[in-house]
């Protein structure tokens, strides 16, 4: 993933409500749940992908946990 492409993606996450951040998180997970399927039967061509994907992941985390505990403003 860019960094232009990280940026966006929490500039986008910092926009987002709690429950929308949830939503996209959990979405997230599915990908990778499904990165991990594709990867165990040899489809993934691309294995980067599920390191981006975890990385995403912890980032938007981050951002939702900054926002839960320093409430909407943050």
């Amino acid at each position: 993933m860019k960094r232009s492409e990280v940026r966006e993606l929490l500039k986008k996450a910092r926009g987002l409500s709690l429950p929308e951040l949830e939503k996209l998180i959990r979405e997230k997970k599915r990908e990778l749940m499904d990165l991990r399927f594709q990867a165990a039967i040899g489809q993934l061509s691309q294995n980067h992908r599920i390191q981006d994907t975890k990385k995403s992941i912890a980032r938007l985390l981050t951002v939702w946990n900054e926002k839960r505990k320093g409430g909407e403003d943050a």
